[in-house]
């Protein structure tokens, strides 16, 4: 048996999504030496799954059933107490509850990360959502909160104590999602990319919290406020999700589907980006989002809301724009606005590349990770058995 400790990461389902390319990128580069990792799905995973690169990584899927299902706490515990991990990483809200089954099996190292919330809960201040935070907190070892917001907001309403929380932001591969200089990636169908093309996009799974629908009213509002520039304008939306239709009959209604591509979920990220001319964040919360990050690291300006973490990332006037969450005639204004100043555009894409490379970098994510995975390690060895038994989990 290898020396190395095992981390298990735990999530309700494995699939395209900002908090699982987060996970991506730090399982990726995290040092092979250091530990070992396993995933654990309490629903399920996809395809998604074959971009970590880690030729020793486990993935467990527990098919939890919709609605209450008891039995994914038995079979947790009992693939916790197999696989023996020292410590476990439960991530968001709908994996909160395994932190009890984590110290029922045993595990000393118990790290809790908020990634962002959900459209059921947006500001955070469902009562019994908060109840179960607050249940779980003392078995929490530690949490990670991926922006100054969320930090924020669970030591001021779930209470939790402030040195327990450490903020890390995500990091950008900085390498990878990099300006594209002179030459457009020509992509989508035939006559989309053409060379005088202005190319709004958006990358990002299409469910009701992304809010795609505000962005394609932005759209549809430009298109027919600027008839002179209909020939220019172009729509690209890539991801999946119950919004992908809806977005496409929105566009069709209105007499725009041809100037639209939605092609679903996609893994040539980079090359997207490389397409754009401008990149929209529509949603109605948001912790940190990775594509925002990406989309300012390949040098394009940015029209985001000004909810969550958005704000800690874009500057207004100096990185991109800032609108509120819903308005999309402020969206369509702030479209119209880089339509007809593209030195504008380029000055705030330059200066959110800038930030980027500051402030965003992969290794400064890894090493902070690093660092409370250690804490968690060093505080497991030193503690006592849980108080939970595991008894209380056996058949």
């Amino acid at each position: 048996m290898s020396a190395r400790p095992l981390i298990a990461h735990v999530v309700h389902r494995f699939a395209l999504g900002g908090m699982e390319n987060g996970m991506v990128n730090l399982l990726n580069h995290l040092p092979e030496g250091h530990s070992r990792h396993v995933i654990v799905c309490l629903e399920g995973y996809t395809d998604y799954r074959e971009r970590i690169r880690r030729p020793d990584l486990e993935i467990h899927a527990l098919h939890r059933r919709p609605g209450l299902d008891p039995s994914v706490y038995q079979k947790a515990w009992r693939l916790l107490r197999r696989l023996r991990p020292q410590v476990v990483h439960t991530r968001n809200l709908s994996a909160l509850e395994i932190q009890a089954v984590a110290a029922a099996a045993g595990v000393r190292g118990r790290i809790h990360g908020e990634h962002g919330r959900d459209i059921f809960d947006l500001a955070g201040t469902n009562r019994r959502y908060n109840w179960l935070r607050r249940a779980m907190a003392p078995l929490v070892g530690h949490y990670i909160a991926v922006s100054q917001d969320l930090k924020a907001w669970l030591t001021a309403s779930v209470g939790v104590p402030e040195d327990k929380v450490t903020q890390i932001y995500n990091g950008v591969d900085i390498e990878r999602f990099a300006p594209r200089g002179q030459t457009r990636h020509r992509l989508g169908p035939p006559g989309f990319a053409t060379p005088g093309s202005f190319i709004i996009g958006a990358i990002g799974r299409m469910a009701a919290v992304k809010d795609h629908r505000m962005l394609v009213r932005a759209f549809i509002r430009l298109a027919q406020a600027l008839p002179q520039e209909r020939n220019r304008l172009r729509l690209m939306i890539v991801g999946d999700g119950l919004a992908r239709q809806d977005c496409i009959d929105l566009l069709a209604a209105a007499g725009l589907a041809h100037l639209a591509w939605l092609p679903g979920e996609r893994a040539d990220i980079p090359e997207l980006l490389g397409a754009m001319d401008v990149f929209v964040l529509p949603s109605l919360g948001e912790g940190i989002s990775n594509t925002l990050l990406e989309a300012m690291a390949c040098g394009l300006p940015v029209a985001a809301t000004n909810v969550g973490g958005n704000p800690e990332l874009v500057t207004a006037g100096e990185t991109g724009t800032l609108v509120p969450a819903g308005d999309d005639l402020a969206l369509a204004r702030a479209l119209a606005d880089y339509l007809a100043h593209p030195e504008r555009a380029r000055r705030e894409g330059q200066r959110g590349r800038a930030r980027v490379e500051a402030r965003f970098s992969l290794q400064a994510m890894v090493a902070s990770y690093l660092a409370v995975y250690d804490e968690a390690l060093a505080s497991g060895a030193r503690a006592r058995p849980a108080a939970v038994r595991a008894r209380s989990f056996r058949l």
